[in-house]
């Protein structure tokens, strides 16, 4: 009986050897932010999504709708910079990037002036808006990004994408640090200052609500200040990574409109070294329908991550396999 039962128990292991376990893994490193922020938990989605582990259940069947052998797994770290250096080192596969830090390294200026340029960046998808906030005190006579001039205004920490952002939108407007009193602070420590009455404006981008201007809003009287007009059209032609935004009205406490701004996408990245058939079933499962209403389910970000907003302000080259699946979509021509 011992027996009959080891034969039968090989028989099935040999069985699904030449099933299940038959097919080549492969694992994809996902490089996203804290495990406190909002890379972390939407990368874990995107693993979940475009994993196949030999042996799933077939997508049609409810099982897992990603590329058949593959095990993607969401891996913490700094965020943007960390991200796209782990990239192009090959310590990672993918990783989370602001369009416009994506932009800086693969033509190897703002933040990556003087450095190499990270030329073989590429893009899979553009995700899901980083609005850019500008935060005022509300008695501090600031309607427009030209009332700034005279201010105290917090531009973020050496080396930040807000800062290299805030000087782009200064210099849109005419306007440079030497026209402003200018400070290099954290958004929680520019919102301190402005309680303690020491800040008139500071810049920071990032997904709505952000909690540390929420905060702010529910002690203290600020005013969300539009950055748009004609000189943002300039702006808008001049650099593909921005693209234009709203914080919709009652994003935080007193605004009572919708204020116009612009934004930077939260785009996943990867290397042309990738191969472009991985790359194409990555992009295909990103956007199947069942992909999406998990993606809808599980993080208030995910409900944006959708095909239609995939190729807005895309500002470095898609990787080959990601632009076959959008031309194929019709998301690109």
């Amino acid at each position: 009986m011992r027996l009959t039962t080891l034969f039968a128990a090989c028989a099935m292991v040999a069985t699904l050897g030449q099933g299940a376990f038959a097919q080549e893994m492969s694992f994809f490193r996902i490089g996203t932010g804290g495990t406190a922020g909002t890379y972390y938990p939407i990368g874990g989605l995107i693993a979940n999504a475009i994993s196949n582990p030999p042996g799933s259940r077939a997508c049609e069947d409810g099982g897992s709708c990603g590329v058949p052998g593959l095990v993607a797994t969401a891996v913490a770290s700094n965020g943007s910079v960390g991200n796209v250096n782990a990239i192009n080192g090959g310590a990672m596969e993918a990783g989370f990037s602001q369009s416009d830090v994506a932009y800086w390294a693969q033509t190897g200026t703002g933040l990556w002036e003087g450095q190499p340029a990270v030329d073989k960046l590429r893009l899979i998808a553009n995700l899901y808006p980083e609005s850019i906030h500008l935060v005022a005190r509300a008695d501090a006579g600031i309607e427009t990004v030209a009332d700034l001039a005279g201010k105290r205004v917090s531009l973020d920490e050496p080396g930040s994408g807000t800062l290299v952002d805030a000087k782009i939108i200064l210099e849109a407007f005419g306007l440079s640090e030497s026209d402003i009193t200018p400070e290099y602070l954290k958004p929680d420590q520019a919102a301190d200052r402005m309680r303690d009455g020491a800040m008139d404006a500071f810049f920071f981008v990032g997904g709505f609500p952000a909690g540390a201007i929420a905060e702010l809003a529910s002690q203290h009287d600020v005013r969300m200040i539009p950055i748009t007009g004609p000189e943002v059209d300039t702006l808008l032609e001049t650099y593909d990574f921005f693209a234009t935004d709203s914080l919709p009205a009652g994003t935080y406490e007193g605004q009572d409109a919708d204020v116009a701004t612009i934004s930077v996408g939260a785009q996943l990245v990867t290397s042309a070294d990738q191969p472009e058939e991985l790359i194409y079933g990555i992009t295909k499962a990103l956007y199947n329908e069942n992909t999406q209403k998990l993606f809808a389910a599980g993080h208030a970000k995910g409900k944006q991550i959708t095909l239609e907003s995939a190729t807005a302000g895309a500002g470095i080259p898609f990787h080959p396999g990601a632009e076959r699946f959008y031309k194929e979509a019709g998301a690109l021509r």
